[in-house]
């Protein structure tokens, strides 16, 4: 059995810290939920169901990947996944926001856990890890060897599921924080354009996989 190499696991890292920025990932949720019951410890108890679907939602990506790339060659596989990967970010950037859907910020753990599985969906969370995992699908994999590209990317995802959990709470945390301070108005003018961000990143490592 092998174990992930630390580049695979500090990039699985990065990424996570990357997604636990991202509003759409939940922190805004989990800061709402807190703020509505005057409880951080309701705000921390929303990143169980948050972290569950965004979990299963890069799960099942890595699954089709990997088990893909179990049975084609390396080469094809990257390109195949640079070519999603590029025409997810272009596509998203030019959608913007037209045609997503309006909700509230009051939801139920379950309803949490469901939103955040469909928005790292939407978001293709899954698929930036690809570039990172892509060194163990070579196609025509030994038992074995398919066993390995499977356990080290189980690891990736636990260690990219922690750090983005530890940066939705701390970022949770210091919002609740200033909220009781200053307000959310800080919101509206000091937070980055992360989807923007997200966007560009998508293509990036798209063009990575072709390189």
């Amino acid at each position: 059995m092998i174990s992930a190499p630390s580049a695979l696991l500090f990039t699985a890292a990065g990424l996570g810290a990357f997604h636990g920025l991202n509003p759409a990932m939940g922190w805004l949720f989990a800061v709402a939920l807190g703020l509505y019951a005057h409880s951080r410890r309701v705000a921390l108890l929303s990143l169980v169901p948050i972290a569950l679907g965004h979990a299963l939602s890069v799960a099942l990506v890595l699954a089709g990947a990997l088990t893909l790339g179990s049975f084609i060659g390396h080469n094809t596989l990257a390109r195949c996944c640079g070519a999603l990967l590029i025409a997810w970010g272009v596509w998203r950037l030019w959608r913007g926001h037209r045609g997503r859907p309006t909700v509230g910020m009051r939801t139920s753990l379950a309803g949490l856990a469901l939103w955040s599985f469909l928005m790292s969906s939407a978001h293709g969370a899954g698929l930036m890890l690809m570039p990172a995992l892509l060194p163990f699908c070579s196609g025509a994999l030994t038992a074995q060897a398919t066993g390995d590209a499977f356990v080290a990317g189980a690891l990736a995802l636990g260690v990219h599921t922690a750090a983005m959990l530890a940066v939705i709470a701390a970022i949770s945390l210091i919002t609740m924080t200033l909220h009781e301070r200053t307000g959310l108005g800080f919101l509206r003018t000091g937070w980055l354009n992360v989807d923007r961000i997200w966007n560009v990143a998508l293509i990036a490592c798209g063009a990575f996989l072709f390189v």
